[in-house]
């Protein structure tokens, strides 16, 4: 019975987390309550409260219930001991989180309530600084690649590990919100593989 209990609890916890993307993704953070939250996941506020504190909680739950999938693949494409080029390896990371993105309806919606659809003010001000620990995480990851490449002499001379990889998350970045600007059907991105193969291509020896 127990086990039962922690398993519709476990339920329950999901679906107060889908209904929460969905309303945020519709309404905008600011403007979701935690009782239109509950409602729309067909339970009390009590229940969003016995799982989770207050909506920053929560929002933070809704970000970790697609990352953490989201970055073991692509940090298995980045530390995929097939590429002997760590250069390969960056470029088929990269390449990755932009196939899961345009592939994943819950990511997508994910990164644009991140990026469009939430201010960062009030309640969630001292929510921006842990939004962008991931992106200064894939900075570090990268900056390390490109040591290995640096060391192994893969990199272009003239070029600092620590330049390339501010640069490369910078066009990452950009591109990120560049996908989320632009309207759909404009064939960006279809041609962000390429675009990414070119920047990876001004790096190499």
């Amino acid at each position: 019975m127990v086990r039962k209990t922690k398993e519709e609890a476990e339920q329950t916890r999901k679906e107060i987390i889908e209904a929460a993307r969905n309303v945020f993704h519709e309404s905008g953070v600011s403007r979701s309550s935690l009782d239109k939250i509950a409602k729309a996941a067909g339970v009390t506020r009590g229940a969003v409260y016995w799982h989770f504190a207050d909506k920053a909680e929560l929002f933070f739950a809704m970000r970790e219930d697609v990352f953490a999938p989201m970055l073991a693949r692509t940090d298995a494409r980045l530390y995929d001991p097939a590429f002997d080029n760590p250069l390969d390896a960056i470029e088929a990371s990269i390449t990755e989180f932009f196939r899961v993105l345009a592939e994943c309806e819950v990511v997508r919606e994910v990164f644009e309530i991140m990026i469009s659809r939430c201010e960062y003010v009030d309640e969630f001000s001292s929510v921006q600084e842990e939004v962008g620990r991931p992106a200064l995480a894939f900075l570090e990851k990268i900056e390390r690649m490109y040591q290995q490449a640096f060391d192994k002499q893969l990199l272009r001379p003239g070029l600092l590990p620590a330049m390339v990889a501010r640069d490369t998350w910078a066009f990452t970045s950009g591109l990120l919100h560049l996908t989320f600007g632009c309207r759909k059907n404009t064939g960006l991105e279809q041609e962000i593989p390429a675009m990414i193969q070119a920047h990876m291509a001004l790096r190499r020896r």
